[in-house]
């Protein structure tokens, strides 16, 4: 009776690697017939590309300013922060810039530490050393940073230099931006696809093909350029510590490539 059962139970094992081997060559015959229809397809398919191009004017410039302040108590130097913060705002919204487009990027409030140093007398031939070290609190600093947004590109010089004199003590970082670019990326991607057509029908034509169903269409373009100034921030000591020069705020270029593929009749 056990010879028997050992008998079936190798009978058994035997159909099992049978059955295991032909699906495993089943789904083997599977990938291939697949791989070899989609070599076949891709052989019956052309891709093109196509870039577009568009130049435009920055039409919004933004700068930013700040205001540092030290003193012995959190009281004092947020009151006067305040004060010279609000007087810088003041005389921007006075040349016109609009509430909107003054927005607050930081505002910190550091304690500063002094180090001490306790010297313990030694003799002569061991000078200076130290007999025990600390830390003091000796105030507060706060920095406060705005940036403005200026539509006006005739008013970035009386900006720049109304913000200063009213006690802006840091300026810096003026960069020309377009507001809403994605006009020019459309236009930009209209001029991508019609140059692709055109090469599509170029190419056709030249080696005889026939294009057939437009099947795939996959856009490629970068962020949207941002053009800085070669103003960097820096501290503005006096009334006249900047000297402003001509703003020249150029072009920016907005490129979008697009590639088509084509089945190939």
């Amino acid at each position: 009776m056990d010879e028997q059962l050992q008998i079936f139970i190798k009978r058994g094992q035997l159909m099992v690697a049978i059955l295991v081997g032909a699906l495993v060559v089943f789904l083997l015959g599977q990938l291939g017939l697949q791989s070899k229809a989609v070599d076949q397809q891709n052989q019956n398919q052309i891709t093109v590309s196509g870039e577009g191009k568009i130049y435009a004017k920055p039409d919004i410039a933004t700068v930013s300013f700040g205001v540092a302040t030290d003193g012995k108590t959190v009281a004092e130097v947020t009151k006067s922060n305040t004060a010279k913060m609000n007087t810088v705002i003041n005389a921007i919204k006075a040349l016109k810039v609009d509430e909107k487009d003054i927005q607050t990027t930081n505002y910190s409030l550091t304690p500063v530490y002094e180090n001490s140093v306790i010297y313990a007398p030694v003799p002569m031939m061991y000078p200076n050393i130290i007999g025990g070290n600390g830390t003091t609190l000796t105030g507060y600093k706060l920095e406060q940073d705005i940036q403005v947004k200026i539509r006006d590109f005739t008013k970035i010089g009386d900006v720049l230099a109304k913000a200063t004199a009213s006690g802006a003590n840091t300026i810096g970082d003026l960069q020309f931006t377009i507001e809403n670019p994605e006009k020019f990326h459309d236009q930009a991607r209209a001029e991508a696809i019609k140059q692709a057509k055109a090469n599509a029908n170029n190419l056709a034509k030249e080696s005889g093909i026939n294009l057939g169903k437009l099947i795939n269409v996959f856009e490629n373009s970068g962020p949207y350029p941002v053009m800085y100034s070669a103003m960097g921030k820096g501290v503005a000591n006096a009334p006249d510590a900047v000297a402003v020069p001509t703003i020249q705020p150029g072009q920016q270029e907005i490129d979008v490539t697009i590639n088509l593929t084509y089945q190939v009749k």
